[in-house]
């Protein structure tokens, strides 16, 4: 098994891994905050959702609040699981060797 093996091609880009690393650290998250944490623009972080939605990673949920609509991301336990092993991959490629 190579030092690789583990690490999750979904989350080589530094949105989603932002996105994920919000949502495990917090319950949940709205599309205003996570913009506003990761500083980016409305479709570019639409398409990012939208690919760890597809993946099962995150739950959107559409409510109001008062006459606004607002949206909401959640991680799933699949979502929570595969960036744990995701994290744990890539701390396993840094750890110094032991001699």
């Amino acid at each position: 098994m190579g030092i690789i093996d583990n690490i999750n091609k979904l989350f080589d880009h530094r949105i989603r891994l932002g996105i994920m690393s919000i949502l495990v650290v917090n319950e949940d998250a709205d599309f205003n905050r996570l913009k506003e944490l990761l500083d980016v623009t409305d479709g570019n972080l639409a398409s990012h959702i939208k690919a760890l939605e597809q993946a099962e990673y995150i739950l959107v949920e559409k409510s109001f609040v008062g006459r606004k609509p607002n949206t909401n991301y959640t991680a799933t336990n699949l979502g929570k699981a595969a960036f744990k092993k995701h994290i744990e991959a890539l701390e396993k490629l840094i750890q110094k060797p032991k001699t």
